[in-house]
């Protein structure tokens, strides 16, 4: 035991103290504020550059209707078309408009022209298109004898709230208060809560997995190992890189977890100004604040009616079962790798394949949480780690996360063991090409 902390502690400390560690820990939260930096500018930017169009309407309709428009500044006039396409520039407007005069006002098209020096953006000619054709909408509705706000009063919004929720409710006063756990806002959040935590499984695994090949390989390559297996154990060398390696991986989420809301705070004072930052502050806390069909309060009610005393420590131990299954696989792997990577590259499969696998299904899960693929997804230990996570916020029985659990463990245990074996004959093997065929056989050998 004694060895194997001391290999925990070496691949930890090796790794922690490289310069390319520290820099990358500190630039991904510095990339995320000035991501978040930048695109604020680029928002005030766009909100600031405002487009000025002259207008000559021969139509009449777009003049007479039209109410202004946010950043798209329309003027009108009746001056000739031939003069204007001298003077427009100089008179200080982006763009000249010419619409043609219509001869049938049952006209479902209708061509305009416009003149620029410049080339205008695809976005605003299509805003420019949706505001004259909004006018020609209602101009040929008014012609028609038809009541606009008498049509607006035809549409129907409709909303859909779980029954039993409601059911449960006492009084009225309870029902527009009472949480739907089933409800739409309850799935939006449980569909995104997922989605993260079963993406974040798969990039652990692919980026924490990889780090250990590489570290297998330069010492194999570099004859390190060589050195190091007389004095401890393949399976000890092997197992205290995984845990190392994984603890590398565990603090650089940490300090993620805590440097980029900082910083992202940061930046957002940046962004806005402080007052409108104290403003923002304190209508965040003035619940409820309505936002579209849902308010903060019922987001941060949400929030906290998810059941955390599950999904957190359940989480964790997927986080490090699936670690430790696929870790483990890729030592395996890395220690039967040649000097070649390219001829090596197919030993990788029986690996990548299931954790892509699981990648799709997990995307499923997320629509059909209680699907029969979602239900095996989340019980089969080699998908497990990536589906299971993004099922607990849709509450799965207990029954499922308990089996589950024990299958990932016993197949983390197994696996463990398995890349114990490859490994101590892979990890001694030179110039010589591996099969799959061939590291089978090395599972049996005594």
């Amino acid at each position: 035991m004694h060895k194997l902390w001391l290999i925990i502690k070496r691949e930890y400390l090796i790794r922690v103290k490289k310069k390319s560690f520290i820099i990358i820990t500190l630039l991904t939260p510095l990339a995320f504020g000035l991501f978040i930096i930048g695109s604020g500018l680029l928002a005030k930017t766009m909100a600031d550059s405002k487009k000025s169009v002259l207008v000559k309407d021969d139509t009449g309709i777009f003049e007479r209707n039209y109410e202004g428009d946010g950043n798209i500044l329309f003027d009108f006039t009746r001056a000739d078309v031939n003069d204007l396409k001298n003077t427009y520039k100089t008179d200080g407007y982006d763009m000249l408009l010419v619409i043609p005069a219509v001869i049938d006002t049952s006209f479902k098209t209708h061509n305009a022209q416009y003149f620029a020096e410049e080339k205008i953006g695809l976005t605003t000619l299509e805003r420019i298109e949706s505001i004259i054709s909004y006018q020609f909408e209602n101009y040929k509705m008014e012609k028609a004898g038809i009541d606009k706000a008498m049509l607006e009063d035809f549409k129907v919004d409709v909303g859909l709230q779980n029954g039993y929720t409601m059911e449960t409710a006492v009084d009225e006063a309870e029902k527009s208060t009472a949480t739907d756990k089933t409800g739409k806002l309850s799935l939006i959040i449980a569909t995104v809560l997922g989605g993260v935590m079963g993406f974040l499984m798969y990039m652990v695994i692919f980026i924490f997995g990889s780090m250990v090949m590489r570290s297998v390989m330069e010492e194999k390559v570099n004859r390190i190992v060589e050195v190091m297996i007389s004095t401890v154990k393949p399976f000890e060398l092997m197992l205290g890189k995984v845990i190392g390696v994984g603890g590398v991986g565990l603090t650089q989420l940490l300090l993620w977890v805590i440097l980029i809301p900082v910083i992202a705070m940061i930046a957002g004072i940046f962004v806005n100004d402080p007052m409108q930052a104290a403003q923002m502050t304190d209508a965040m806390t003035q619940l409820p604040q309505d936002t579209g069909d849902f308010s903060v309060a019922m987001v941060l009610a949400e929030f906290k009616l998810l059941n955390w005393w599950v999904i957190l420590p359940v989480f964790i131990i997927f986080f490090l079962g699936g670690y430790l299954i696929y870790s483990s696989l890729f030592a395996a792997i890395g220690s039967a790798m040649g000097d070649d990577m390219g001829e090596s590259q197919g030993l990788m499969w029986p690996i990548v394949i299931p954790v892509i696998f699981a990648f799709m299904i997990m995307m499923n899960t997320l629509e059909n949480p209680n699907s029969s693929l979602a239900v095996f997804g989340s019980i089969f230990p080699l998908f497990s780690p990536i589906v299971m996570p993004a099922r607990l916020v849709f509450d799965p029985p207990a029954w499922q996360i308990i089996t589950s659990l024990v299958l990932l463990v016993l197949t983390a245990l197994l696996f463990i063991w398995i890349s114990g074996r490859i490994y101590r004959i892979g990890i001694l093997m030179y110039g010589k090409k591996v099969t799959l065929k061939e590291v089978g056989k090395w599972l049996f050998r005594a």
